[in-house]
């Protein structure tokens, strides 16, 4: 749209430039047709009115149950803050441990979080009519973030408060490569040196998630790795092992555990990481208000259960205080599916039994999910405190094959546009199930889903199911069995 010079008036002079103000307000302006229904129609799927949350929200606060605590990996003894020191900084081990409501955002990190945040939530209307459904369906989408999905919501702070703690050194472990890509992120803009275990199979597989990494000057292995006694244990038993997360946390965690100047971060499971998350929720809640919506179904992807906590969460503690009552729906691959097939107890949240134990519902802590699984969503256990929450009975679970996956990932593409990671399509799948459902029933539900992350460097995932050499993945009750036999059993 072009302005004429009649519609400006001189308004002052800045360094010698001028600077012009517009006579008529922008509503007055007219607009041509097609303009004015392309910028409707943005407004009627999308809400982008409210601000970055400034204060994350935990959910232990209101829970009329509090979560079991994690044991000393030795004692099994409940864990003490100081046990903890070793691997992460003080005021990350205080916010694992906390019990208040909501926790400060340091303006430090709400600074970075302005590069992409608040993030949109957008209806999905080209979907519905896709499926011809009566169901109205949205998703809150993480992918506008630097890294590409939710996981900065968490890296940023984990990074600003070792960096005050005066740490000089992070390491960790990444599966698809999300969480290293956004750590790796973090830390270049705090200055802090970062060194990530990447699984086996994803490194081999996804190798622009690795350029990501080193390009914000990451120092990146596969995983196990001849570097540690962790990984070298792995690799005499198996030398062709494709890795997993649970080994690569081992790696991880053995170096920080033997460097006093470098700390442990964590992507997922962890209280804090979870509490990090919850600005995506809290931002939803406004936005959906925006709309004059209120969900009826929410539902997200999980593997360790980060993004899934960070949009649920928030919508929980309003179902506590009887304001909403959607269905809550996690969704996991059958490939690795804690929720729907491992058990809740007491286990190690690394294959070599260096963490703390935690009650959650695991596969068993040396179970390895077949290198073909492309949809991600790879960790043995679930977060402790979606465990404990889906113990409670505020939530359900599913599991999805991946085939039917990536069909409802190519719908979404070829209708919305965006292509999603591999993860997000569990979230997808279950999404387009509710919503013909819908079409069956006639029902006009509100469908919220997490759509945390996109696909641009997951293509040969793509590739492989659109050249139909993707395959489901028979589920292993010999295999997953024979993992949970050696579950600690701690306590009865």
């Amino acid at each position: 749209m072009a302005l004429s010079l009649p519609n400006l008036y001189p308004k002052g002079d800045a360094y010698g430039i001028k600077y012009f103000e517009l006579k008529t307000k922008p509503s007055q302006l007219k607009l041509s047709f097609s303009y004015r229904a392309r910028a409707k129609a943005a407004l009627n799927s999308r809400s982008s009115s409210v601000e970055i949350p400034r204060q994350w929200y935990n959910l232990v606060a209101d829970l009329p149950i509090k979560p079991p605590p994690p044991l000393h990996p030795k004692t099994f003894q409940p864990i003490k803050p100081e046990d903890l020191s070793p691997l992460f900084c003080d005021e990350l081990i205080k916010q694992e441990a906390s019990v208040e409501q909501f926790i400060d955002i340091p303006e430090e990190v709400l600074d970075v979080y302005s590069l992409w945040r608040p993030t949109p939530l957008i209806r999905a209307k080209r979907l519905e009519k896709l499926l011809d459904t009566p169901a109205r369906i949205y998703y809150k989408y993480e992918g506008g973030s630097p890294a590409g999905s939710h996981k900065p919501n968490s890296a940023v702070p984990q990074a600003w408060y070792n960096k005050m703690g005066n740490v000089k050194n992070v390491v960790t472990e990444t599966g698809a490569g999300q969480w290293g890509s956004a750590l790796s992120f973090a830390c270049s803009l705090f200055g802090l040196n970062c060194e990530v275990w990447q699984v086996r199979a994803s490194f081999d597989q996804k190798p622009y998630r690795k350029m990501m990494m080193q390009t914000w000057g990451a120092k990146v292995h596969p995983s196990p790795s001849d570097l540690t006694e962790a990984g070298r244990t792995i690799l005499q038993m198996d030398p062709s092992s494709p890795g997993s997360l649970g080994i690569a946390i081992s790696e991880a965690v053995e170096v920080a555990a033997k460097n006093v100047d470098t700390k442990y971060c964590l992507g997922s499971v962890l209280n804090h990481v979870l509490l990090h998350q919850t600005v995506i929720g809290e931002e939803c809640i406004k936005q959906m208000e925006d709309f004059g919506e209120t969900p009826d179904v929410i539902i997200g992807c999980t593997g360790g259960g980060s993004n899934f906590a960070g949009l649920a969460f928030p919508f929980i503690r309003e179902k506590l205080k009887g304001k909403i009552n959607p269905l809550i729906r996690a969704v996991e691959p059958t490939a690795c599916p804690s929720l729907t097939k491992g058990v809740y107890a007491y286990d190690y949240g690394d294959t070599a039994g260096m963490t703390p134990l935690m009650k959650m519902h695991t596969l068993g802590h040396d179970f390895i999910p077949d290198p073909i699984h492309s949809g991600g969503l790879r960790y043995h256990g679930m977060a402790p405190l979606i465990s404990h929450v889906y113990e409670l009975g505020f939530m359900e679970a599913i599991s999805i094959p991946q085939i039917e996956c990536f069909q409802g990932a190519i719908q979404f593409a070829r209708s919305e546009g965006l292509i999603p990671a591999p993860e997000p399509t569990h979230a997808i799948a279950a999404t387009i199930r509710e919503a013909l459902r819908c079409k069956e029933t006639g029902e006009s539900k509100v469908i919220l889903m997490a759509m945390c992350g996109h696909g641009h460097f997951d293509l040969s995932s793509y590739d492989k199911y659109l050249q139909g050499s993707l395959v489901d993945l028979s589920f292993s009750e010999e295999k997953i069995n024979a993992s949970l036999a050696k579950i600690p059993r701690p306590v009865s």
